[in-house]
């Protein structure tokens, strides 16, 4: 396994665990009602302690789930093609940076072209020191490797491989160098955030490491996250806690690739199905998250938390189930 630069305390798109082994070949009252009010009758009225009571209950119900993140959002994704806010934490819709979270827009513009998801990549010495250069998590892919885009999009989302994200920049945007075919791709990227509403949202890298104008909003990136789960193969992709794969290396031999997940909700809360980490010294810790439970599926986010992320997503999505 290659060595990986840490320049952060840490990395700025999130550890990832990567590992590589070489082996062979988210009723009013009117002025009527009030005169009918004020005669007796013999109707049970509640007492001040049954009213208390009662608009206290409501108060806890509309505060929504204690927790420590002011960027948060959790919407109900009902059967997956129709989506009901259910709660919006004080700054839902203030951009922020996102960090890998990002990369779930890399994914859906790639699923764009489901016809190409068997297209061979081979891997460019560049991906591999792009994430040497700004210290950003990797797949740990090797160079000469050659895999397919439907493989680089579990390196991308999985251990949130930046060099995988870059591969499939490089070879789904448009271009004559590499550098124009990722500014074409981000590009597709910000398109499709116009076409699906997210005014909140600019992507300025194909990873999340921030450029100066890369930021989304919790609420964008629940609605972001529900589209994304529409798709199958996202779906299928995200819910994996260990994926194992391999492919032709360059010496003839085949590499072994093991990537695993740092999405903790996927190993300890019922009905997980995703979605998405992230974290940087700028973004703090993020996660976009999935669950589903007695036929309901719940989209949730958390932007700019501290460790206390997937603490602060459980409470979210047992309020959630509870609503």
């Amino acid at each position: 396994m290659g060595a990986h630069a840490r320049p952060n305390r840490f990395h700025r798109t999130g550890v990832r665990i990567a590992s590589v082994a070489l082996v062979g070949a988210a009723l009013p009252i009117g002025a009527a009602g009030l005169a009918q009010a004020a005669t007796p009758d013999d109707t049970p009225h509640a007492t001040a302690t049954e009213t208390d009571q009662g608009t206290a209950a409501r108060t806890d119900e509309q505060a929504g789930p204690a927790i420590k993140a002011d960027h948060a959002f959790l919407l109900d994704a009902r059967d997956g093609s129709q989506e009901r806010e259910l709660w919006a934490g004080a700054k839902a819709d203030e951009s922020v940076p996102v960090a890998s979270t990002t990369k779930i827009m890399t994914a859906v513009v790639v699923l764009k072209h489901p016809e190409w998801l068997d297209r061979q990549i081979t891997v460019k010495q560049e991906y591999r020191d792009y994430v040497a250069k700004v210290g950003a998590s990797t797949a740990d892919l090797q160079t000469g490797d050659t895999l397919t885009a439907r493989q680089l999009l579990h390196a991308m989302l999985i251990p949130s491989g930046a060099d995988a994200a870059r591969a499939l920049a490089d070879n789904f945007g448009n271009g004559d160098t590499e550098e124009a075919r990722i500014a074409d791709f981000i590009a597709q990227m910000n398109a499709e955030a116009q076409q699906l509403g997210l005014k909140g949202t600019h992507f300025d890298s194909v990873d999340g490491i921030n450029e100066g104008n890369g930021h989304s909003t919790a609420r964008d990136l629940a609605k972001l996250g529900q589209r994304a789960m529409l798709q199958p193969v996202f779906a299928e992709v995200v819910k994996n806690t260990q994926y194992k794969t391999e492919a032709p290396a360059a010496n003839g031999h085949t590499r072994y690739y093991t990537w695993n997940n740092t999405n903790e909700l996927l190993s300890t809360y019922d009905g997980a199905l995703g979605v998405k980490t992230g974290s940087g010294p700028e973004d703090g810790y993020c996660v976009v998250f999935a669950a589903e439970r007695d036929n309901r599926t719940l989209i949730g986010v958390i932007l700019g938390d501290d460790t206390g992320r997937f603490d602060d997503a459980t409470k979210v999505l047992d309020w959630g189930f509870a609503h």
